[in-house]
């Protein structure tokens, strides 16, 4: 009889310990009234939360909206965003939003809980605009402690693929005061426009319209409120979950470049911890490459200062033989280079051509094949005399150039 896989011991990690006391009890409270109502309602063993949480926030007019699909798409999500301010749909949410002040944590964490519980988001799910408080963050850890706890009690049993290890991202969108207010008046400019061409031809639909959004104070109050609860809320969360700050000031395709550096391959947050104990000898290409710039440039260096003479005859064989080839396959970005020049014969020669065209922002390889070619033929006994020529194959990759056809 096999001994149980005993459920690995989560790591211990440091508490922001920025709540007061009433606050953490309040969290609790709070917290411990909506499970015990998902728990009767629902069932322990169906209590099932996505797999992937990111908790995307950011300033009043960062583009959080804007980015959410494209976040989505590089973590491969295929179901719709959980928007907070779109679950607080009551009268009393709507008065306290209009007047950019914040819904009531209770109804926040009760509503949120019940739409996480929802098949579609089983794989992962984006929540836009939570938490905001430092009681919702609060409610989130006991959430992420609830989740782990159910992970363990079903760990050996065949619910347990229902029960995986939770990653949490958080992901803050950035911008200023002044930026967050200019885009949150051009954007109640905008559907003003909109909702009004609506009702003219009956074409399409109507854009929810802020009152923050056409009002300068009121934008600026709003994005105070951000600054003061939610930023210090984000923040006490950078030493638990991963964390993400994303500059959102320039253009779109600035930003999402900057998301793209961020959202950089996590195993250790993504998998079971027996998989990542699995894998631990293989590194992961974000710590090699760490250094590898520096390495490079100590390398180059080196060449000149001890190598100097092969170095500048592999130079001139680069500028002479190879560059001439590459400048007409400029097109394409890859030229394929056959050479038999002596220079390459040197091991470290070879490795100077690979670290110049990396320097340069070139990808280059080096194949040698090795052919056998007829010398002579001995008349007594037919044996033929070969001599091995090495034929040094040279590839070079790099950014084509696109030409627009009409």
């Amino acid at each position: 009889m096999s001994t149980p896989v005993p459920y690995p011991t989560a790591p211990v990690v440091p508490t922001p310990g920025k709540l007061t006391d009433l606050e953490i009890k309040d969290a609790q409270l709070i917290f411990e009234a909506v499970w015990q109502e998902l728990n009767a309602e629902f069932g322990r063993e169906k209590l099932r939360f996505p797999k992937e949480i990111i908790l995307l926030g950011g300033a009043p007019g960062a583009g959080k909206g804007t980015n959410t699909a494209f976040i989505a798409r590089t973590r491969g999500l295929t179901c719709p965003p959980v928007v907070i301010s779109s679950l607080l749909d009551s009268p009393e949410a709507r008065t306290l939003k209009n007047a950019g002040n914040m819904v009531g944590d209770r109804e926040v964490v009760s509503l949120l809980l019940r739409e996480l519980l929802r098949p579609e988001y089983r794989d992962g799910v984006i929540l836009d605009g939570f938490p905001r408080t430092k009681v919702q963050v609060e409610c989130l850890k006991l959430l992420v402690d609830k989740m782990h706890a159910l992970r363990r009690e079903y760990y050996n049993t065949p619910l347990s693929i229902h029960f995986r290890q939770p990653t949490i991202h958080i992901m803050v969108l950035f911008v200023d005061e002044r930026e967050s207010i200019a885009r949150q008046l051009k954007r109640g400019r905008e559907t003003l426009r909109h909702n009004e061409e609506v009702a003219r031809s009956g074409v399409g639909e109507l854009h929810e319209d802020r009152p923050t959004d056409h009002d300068e104070a009121l934008a600026r109050r709003r994005y105070r409120v951000f600054k003061e609860q939610t930023w210090d809320a984000l923040q006490s969360l950078k030493e638990i979950f991963h964390y993400h700050f994303i500059n959102a000031q320039g253009p779109i395709e600035e930003v999402e470049l900057n998301i793209l550096r961020e959202l950089e391959y996590q195993s250790t947050l993504e998998l079971d911890p027996r998989t990542v104990d699995r894998l631990r000898g293989v590194p992961v290409a974000s710590q090699i490459i760490v250094h590898a710039r520096q390495e490079l440039v100590k390398r180059l260096d080196t060449y000149e200062l001890e190598h100097s003479e092969l170095f500048a005859r592999m130079v001139a064989f680069i500028e002479k033989k190879i560059v001439p080839i590459v400048l007409r396959h400029a097109i394409s970005g890859v030229a394929q280079i056959n050479a038999e020049d002596p220079v390459l014969e040197d091991p470290l020669a070879l490795a100077m051509l690979i670290d110049v065209f990396s320097e340069r922002g070139y990808h280059a390889v080096i194949d040698v094949h090795r052919i056998e070619v007829p010398e002579s033929v001995d008349l007594k006994t037919g044996a033929i005399k070969c001599r091995t020529k090495k034929v040094y194959r040279i590839s070079i990759r790099f950014q084509g150039s696109e030409i627009r056809r009409g």
